[in-house]
């Protein structure tokens, strides 16, 4: 063997060059479809749509054709005179109680309910802990089973038949939900920047405002869309707590459509299109922060 095809020996302080490495092969991962989940989907989508679908048609119906045909073909003359006959019945005086209800109901819960998470995530002691999971028991109890309580303390108060007898007891029930919510969303902030802004001085109230509260908008956010769904659609307390035309919402207000000797149903068809319109609104405007709140529950 010649010198010329010797290895020549690594330089002292010079590693040895390592051989290249194979290539190794790409792996093609392909999504194989999935015809179950499809076949799902698209029955989920119509056991959701077909009821809407029914619902506005029959809505442009005549009174008089609303029982007769098949109720999922198309009217064969529209007519928005049922729209017009829920304007002119005191429509908007139900539509007023119902925002004040609900614009009520979120206030009250946003503000007990985003301290309670806060002191639930930051206090590491043992009442702290027990206490929160005292109040969750609240959601394992029925409107239903303490609404008799319920009435007589809301009469010895002095409030029923009034507003405030619908909104106390709503945002109480939708309580124990959202505090749910909010812990799971406001045990994501790192605990790295509430020790930065100790350093820097903050009390616990600047630390709530400046930090927790920016950083929980989707918990805050699925908080919103909740309370106002319970306030909105709620039927149980406004029945039980209210008694004239003076307090009555929009649940309620479907009773003016029903009578003795019948029911005018697309009149009452059209009064639940029109009271759906305004809470489907706010989950479109809010539906992004609501599926990230949601993902937040149960968090680390």
């Amino acid at each position: 063997m010649s010198h010329d095809t010797l290895p020549r020996p690594a330089t002292t302080g010079e590693p040895a060059p390592r051989p290249p490495r194979p290539a190794r092969r790409r792996r093609h991962w392909t999504k194989r479809a999935n015809p179950l989940a499809g076949l799902g989907s698209v029955v989920w989508l119509a056991v959701v749509l077909v009821p809407v679908y029914a619902m506005l048609s029959a809505s442009l119906t005549g009174q008089d054709k609303a029982l007769t045909g098949n109720p999922l073909s198309p009217p064969t003359s529209p007519t928005l005179d049922n729209y017009n006959t829920v304007l002119h019945s005191g429509f908007g005086h139900l539509l007023v109680n119902t925002a004040i209800v609900a614009a009520a109901v979120v206030a009250i819960v946003l503000g007990l309910s985003v301290p309670l998470a806060y002191v639930a995530v930051r206090t590491r002691d043992r009442w702290s802990g027990m206490a929160f999971r005292l109040f969750l028991l609240g959601v394992a109890i029925p409107a239903q089973a303490v609404v008799v309580p319920l009435y007589l303390l809301i009469a010895e108060l002095g409030l029923y038949d009034s507003l405030p007898a619908v909104i106390l007891p709503t945002a109480a029930f939708a309580m124990p939900v959202s505090v749910l919510v909010l812990v799971g969303t406001l045990r994501d902030v790192s605990e790295e920047l509430y020790e930065a802004m100790a350093l820097d001085g903050a009390s616990p109230q600047r630390m709530l405002f400046q930090l927790a509260v920016p950083m929980a908008k989707g918990g805050i956010s699925t908080v919103v869309v909740y309370s106002a769904l319970q306030a909105w659609n709620g039927f149980l307390f406004p029945l039980i707590f209210t008694q004239s035309d003076g307090p009555r919402v929009l649940t309620l207000g479907l009773f003016n459509y029903v009578s003795q000797f019948g029911v005018n149903i697309p009149a009452l068809l059209a009064s639940v299109v029109l009271s759906g319109i305004p809470i489907f609104a706010v989950y479109l405007v809010a539906r992004r922060a609501l599926v990230g709140g949601l993902m937040g529950v149960g968090g680390k």
